[in-house]
Protein backbone atom coordinates (compact mmCIF):
# COMPACT_ATOMS: atom_id res chain seq x y z
CA UNK A 1 0.00 0.00 0.00
CA UNK A 2 1.33 3.44 -0.97
CA UNK A 3 0.74 6.11 1.66
CA UNK A 4 0.64 9.56 0.10
CA UNK A 5 1.67 12.60 2.09
CA UNK A 6 -1.36 14.62 3.08
CA UNK A 7 -1.32 18.16 1.71
CA UNK A 8 -4.13 20.33 3.12
CA UNK A 9 -5.97 22.47 0.58
CA UNK A 10 -6.05 26.27 0.67
CA UNK A 11 -9.43 26.20 2.41
CA UNK A 12 -8.19 23.81 5.11
CA UNK A 13 -5.04 25.85 5.67
CA UNK A 14 -7.11 29.03 5.86
CA UNK A 15 -9.42 27.33 8.37
CA UNK A 16 -6.54 26.41 10.66
CA UNK A 17 -5.12 29.93 10.42
CA UNK A 18 -8.51 31.52 11.08
CA UNK A 19 -9.09 29.51 14.24
CA UNK A 20 -5.68 30.53 15.57
CA UNK A 21 -6.28 34.19 14.72
CA UNK A 22 -9.74 34.08 16.29
CA UNK A 23 -8.27 32.74 19.53
CA UNK A 24 -5.59 35.43 19.57
CA UNK A 25 -8.21 38.11 18.82
CA UNK A 26 -10.44 36.97 21.67
CA UNK A 27 -7.50 36.99 24.10
CA UNK A 28 -6.38 40.46 22.95
CA UNK A 29 -9.87 42.00 22.77
CA UNK A 30 -12.32 39.88 24.76
CA UNK A 31 -15.08 42.43 24.34
CA UNK A 32 -15.07 41.83 20.59
CA UNK A 33 -15.57 38.06 20.78
CA UNK A 34 -18.71 38.27 18.60
CA UNK A 35 -16.62 39.22 15.55
CA UNK A 36 -14.33 36.25 16.04
CA UNK A 37 -17.29 33.93 16.53
CA UNK A 38 -18.96 35.27 13.36
CA UNK A 39 -15.80 34.61 11.32
CA UNK A 40 -15.53 31.05 12.64
CA UNK A 41 -19.23 30.45 12.02
CA UNK A 42 -18.91 31.63 8.40
CA UNK A 43 -15.85 29.42 7.93
CA UNK A 44 -17.69 26.35 9.24
CA UNK A 45 -20.64 27.11 6.95
CA UNK A 46 -18.23 27.16 4.00
CA UNK A 47 -16.69 23.84 5.08
CA UNK A 48 -20.16 22.32 5.39
CA UNK A 49 -21.10 23.55 1.92
CA UNK A 50 -17.93 22.02 0.47
CA UNK A 51 -18.73 18.69 2.13
CA UNK A 52 -22.29 18.72 0.79
CA UNK A 53 -21.10 19.35 -2.77
CA UNK A 54 -19.90 15.93 -3.99
CA UNK A 55 -17.92 17.29 -6.96
CA UNK A 56 -16.12 19.95 -4.91
CA UNK A 57 -12.34 19.79 -4.47
CA UNK A 58 -12.00 22.43 -1.75
CA UNK A 59 -11.46 19.73 0.90
CA UNK A 60 -8.99 17.66 -1.12
CA UNK A 61 -8.28 16.15 -4.56
CA UNK A 62 -11.40 14.74 -6.19
CA UNK A 63 -11.75 12.98 -9.52
CA UNK A 64 -14.73 14.56 -11.28
CA UNK A 65 -13.21 13.72 -14.67
CA UNK A 66 -10.53 11.35 -15.91
CA UNK A 67 -6.95 12.62 -16.18
CA UNK A 68 -6.06 14.65 -19.27
CA UNK A 69 -4.11 11.78 -20.85
CA UNK A 70 -7.13 9.48 -20.65
CA UNK A 71 -9.37 12.16 -22.04
CA UNK A 72 -6.96 12.71 -24.93
CA UNK A 73 -7.22 8.99 -25.69
CA UNK A 74 -11.02 9.31 -25.97
CA UNK A 75 -11.70 7.38 -22.78
CA UNK A 76 -14.65 7.64 -20.41
CA UNK A 77 -15.53 5.70 -17.26
CA UNK A 78 -18.70 3.95 -16.15
CA UNK A 79 -18.92 3.66 -12.38
CA UNK A 80 -21.56 1.55 -10.62
CA UNK A 81 -22.35 2.00 -6.93
CA UNK A 82 -23.87 0.24 -3.91
CA UNK A 83 -23.48 -3.40 -4.91
CA UNK A 84 -22.93 -6.17 -5.33
CA UNK A 85 -26.62 -7.01 -5.65
CA UNK A 86 -27.48 -10.70 -6.19
CA UNK A 87 -30.28 -9.93 -8.65
CA UNK A 88 -29.05 -6.86 -10.54
CA UNK A 89 -25.26 -7.20 -10.66
CA UNK A 90 -25.14 -10.49 -12.64
CA UNK A 91 -27.42 -8.99 -15.28
CA UNK A 92 -25.30 -5.85 -15.42
CA UNK A 93 -22.19 -7.99 -15.92
CA UNK A 94 -23.83 -9.86 -18.79
CA UNK A 95 -24.91 -6.62 -20.40
CA UNK A 96 -21.43 -5.10 -20.14
CA UNK A 97 -19.89 -8.26 -21.56
CA UNK A 98 -22.17 -8.03 -24.57
CA UNK A 99 -20.75 -4.60 -25.33
CA UNK A 100 -17.15 -5.50 -24.35
CA UNK A 101 -17.19 -2.68 -21.79
CA UNK A 102 -15.16 -2.49 -18.57
CA UNK A 103 -16.62 -0.69 -15.57
CA UNK A 104 -15.65 0.32 -12.04
CA UNK A 105 -17.85 -1.09 -9.27
CA UNK A 106 -17.80 0.87 -6.02
CA UNK A 107 -18.82 -1.91 -3.64
CA UNK A 108 -20.05 -1.71 -0.06
CA UNK A 109 -17.87 -3.90 2.14
CA UNK A 110 -20.68 -5.66 3.99
CA UNK A 111 -22.46 -6.38 0.70
CA UNK A 112 -19.27 -7.85 -0.73
CA UNK A 113 -18.91 -10.03 2.38
CA UNK A 114 -22.50 -11.19 1.90
CA UNK A 115 -21.93 -12.10 -1.76
CA UNK A 116 -18.18 -12.78 -2.09
CA UNK A 117 -18.48 -15.00 -5.15
CA UNK A 118 -20.31 -12.25 -7.00
CA UNK A 119 -17.65 -9.74 -6.02
CA UNK A 120 -14.97 -12.08 -7.34
CA UNK A 121 -16.97 -12.53 -10.54
CA UNK A 122 -16.84 -8.77 -11.12
CA UNK A 123 -13.05 -8.89 -11.11
CA UNK A 124 -12.90 -12.13 -13.09
CA UNK A 125 -14.77 -10.43 -15.91
CA UNK A 126 -12.21 -7.66 -16.12
CA UNK A 127 -13.88 -4.94 -14.06
CA UNK A 128 -12.48 -3.10 -11.05
CA UNK A 129 -13.82 -3.23 -7.49
CA UNK A 130 -13.27 -0.07 -5.44
CA UNK A 131 -14.11 1.14 -1.92
CA UNK A 132 -17.57 2.55 -1.17
CA UNK A 133 -17.24 2.22 2.64
CA UNK A 134 -17.94 -0.82 4.78
CA UNK A 135 -21.52 -0.02 5.80
CA UNK A 136 -22.73 2.90 3.61
CA UNK A 137 -24.31 4.68 6.57
CA UNK A 138 -26.30 7.88 6.08
CA UNK A 139 -24.29 9.41 8.92
CA UNK A 140 -20.95 8.79 7.17
CA UNK A 141 -20.26 12.50 6.53
CA UNK A 142 -20.58 13.22 10.28
CA UNK A 143 -17.64 10.95 11.15
CA UNK A 144 -14.38 12.15 12.62
CA UNK A 145 -10.94 11.05 11.51
CA UNK A 146 -11.02 7.86 13.61
CA UNK A 147 -14.48 6.96 12.32
CA UNK A 148 -13.41 7.46 8.71
CA UNK A 149 -10.34 5.35 9.28
CA UNK A 150 -12.32 2.46 10.77
CA UNK A 151 -14.91 2.52 7.99
CA UNK A 152 -12.48 2.80 5.08
CA UNK A 153 -9.94 0.37 6.51
CA UNK A 154 -12.64 -2.22 7.13
CA UNK A 155 -13.81 -1.94 3.53
CA UNK A 156 -10.22 -2.08 2.26
CA UNK A 157 -9.61 -5.28 4.18
CA UNK A 158 -12.93 -6.84 3.18
CA UNK A 159 -12.59 -6.13 -0.53
CA UNK A 160 -8.90 -7.04 -0.67
CA UNK A 161 -9.46 -10.37 1.06
CA UNK A 162 -12.30 -11.24 -1.31
CA UNK A 163 -10.86 -10.11 -4.66
CA UNK A 164 -7.11 -10.23 -4.04
CA UNK A 165 -6.85 -6.64 -5.33
CA UNK A 166 -6.55 -3.67 -3.00
CA UNK A 167 -8.89 -0.79 -3.92
CA UNK A 168 -7.21 2.34 -5.24
CA UNK A 169 -10.26 4.62 -5.26
CA UNK A 170 -12.91 5.65 -2.75
CA UNK A 171 -16.35 7.14 -3.27
CA UNK A 172 -18.16 8.53 -0.24
CA UNK A 173 -21.76 7.44 0.37
CA UNK A 174 -23.91 9.99 -1.53
CA UNK A 175 -20.64 11.84 -2.18
CA UNK A 176 -20.89 13.61 1.21
CA UNK A 177 -17.87 14.13 3.46
CA UNK A 178 -16.05 16.57 5.75
CA UNK A 179 -12.46 17.89 6.12
CA UNK A 180 -11.34 14.87 8.18
CA UNK A 181 -11.69 12.49 5.21
CA UNK A 182 -8.81 13.68 3.04
CA UNK A 183 -5.98 12.87 5.49
CA UNK A 184 -7.47 9.37 5.93
CA UNK A 185 -7.51 8.86 2.16
CA UNK A 186 -3.86 9.92 2.00
CA UNK A 187 -2.98 7.52 4.83
CA UNK A 188 -4.67 4.61 3.04
CA UNK A 189 -3.35 5.51 -0.40
CA UNK A 190 -6.84 6.06 -1.81
CA UNK A 191 -8.02 8.59 -4.39
CA UNK A 192 -11.43 10.23 -3.96
CA UNK A 193 -13.64 9.86 -7.04
CA UNK A 194 -16.99 11.47 -7.70
CA UNK A 195 -18.48 11.88 -11.19
CA UNK A 196 -19.11 14.11 -14.19
CA UNK A 197 -22.74 13.04 -14.65
CA UNK A 198 -25.18 10.96 -12.64
CA UNK A 199 -28.60 9.60 -13.50
CA UNK A 200 -30.13 9.74 -9.98
CA UNK A 201 -31.26 6.20 -10.79
CA UNK A 202 -31.90 5.27 -7.17
CA UNK A 203 -34.84 7.71 -7.17
CA UNK A 204 -35.76 8.37 -10.81
CA UNK A 205 -37.68 5.54 -12.48
CA UNK A 206 -38.03 7.36 -15.83
CA UNK A 207 -35.34 5.76 -18.02
CA UNK A 208 -35.47 8.50 -20.65
CA UNK A 209 -34.85 11.12 -17.97
CA UNK A 210 -31.95 9.14 -16.52
CA UNK A 211 -30.35 8.83 -19.95
CA UNK A 212 -30.78 12.53 -20.66
CA UNK A 213 -28.89 13.36 -17.47
CA UNK A 214 -26.09 10.93 -18.33
CA UNK A 215 -25.74 11.69 -22.02
CA UNK A 216 -26.16 15.47 -22.05
CA UNK A 217 -22.86 16.86 -23.43
CA UNK A 218 -21.20 13.43 -23.21
CA UNK A 219 -17.50 13.78 -23.98
CA UNK A 220 -14.13 12.20 -23.43
CA UNK A 221 -12.98 12.17 -19.83
CA UNK A 222 -16.46 11.88 -18.34
CA UNK A 223 -17.12 9.70 -15.29
CA UNK A 224 -20.69 8.38 -15.34
CA UNK A 225 -22.55 7.09 -12.28
CA UNK A 226 -25.28 4.42 -12.10
CA UNK A 227 -26.34 1.99 -9.36
CA UNK A 228 -26.70 -1.79 -9.23
CA UNK A 229 -27.53 -1.62 -5.52
CA UNK A 230 -30.58 0.38 -4.37
CA UNK A 231 -31.67 0.70 -8.01
CA UNK A 232 -35.05 2.25 -8.73
CA UNK A 233 -37.48 0.14 -10.77
CA UNK A 234 -39.41 1.08 -13.87
CA UNK A 235 -43.18 0.64 -14.06
CA UNK A 236 -42.47 -2.88 -15.38
CA UNK A 237 -40.27 -3.66 -12.38
CA UNK A 238 -37.00 -3.52 -14.32
CA UNK A 239 -34.00 -2.05 -12.46
CA UNK A 240 -33.33 1.32 -14.07
CA UNK A 241 -29.65 0.58 -14.68
CA UNK A 242 -30.57 -2.39 -16.89
CA UNK A 243 -33.03 -0.33 -18.91
CA UNK A 244 -30.71 2.69 -19.21
CA UNK A 245 -27.36 1.05 -19.95
CA UNK A 246 -27.90 -0.03 -23.59
CA UNK A 247 -28.53 3.56 -24.71
CA UNK A 248 -25.54 4.83 -22.71
CA UNK A 249 -23.19 2.22 -24.14
CA UNK A 250 -24.49 2.74 -27.68
CA UNK A 251 -24.11 6.53 -27.43
CA UNK A 252 -20.49 6.17 -26.33
CA UNK A 253 -19.75 3.78 -29.18
CA UNK A 254 -21.39 6.11 -31.69
CA UNK A 255 -19.05 8.94 -30.67
CA UNK A 256 -15.94 6.71 -30.61
CA UNK A 257 -15.56 6.92 -26.85
CA UNK A 258 -14.01 3.94 -25.09
CA UNK A 259 -14.95 2.83 -21.60
CA UNK A 260 -12.10 2.15 -19.16
CA UNK A 261 -11.90 1.52 -15.44
CA UNK A 262 -10.58 4.28 -13.23
CA UNK A 263 -7.46 2.16 -12.72
CA UNK A 264 -6.87 1.98 -16.46
CA UNK A 265 -7.24 5.76 -16.69
CA UNK A 266 -4.19 6.10 -14.44
CA UNK A 267 -1.94 4.53 -17.09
Amino acid sequence: MHNARWRPTLLVRATLALHLLALIFIIAAPGQWRWALAAVFFNHALLTLAGLWPRCDWLGPNWTRLPAAASDRGEIALTIDDGPDPIVTPRVLDLLEGYAVRATFFCIGEQAARYPDLCREIVRRGHAVENHSQHHRHSFALSGRAGFMRELQAAQDTLTNITGERPLFFRAPAGLRNPFLDPVLARLGLRLASWSARGFDTRVADVARVNRKLLRELRAGDILLLHDGHAARTEDGVPVILAALPAVLAAAAATNLRFVTLRQALL
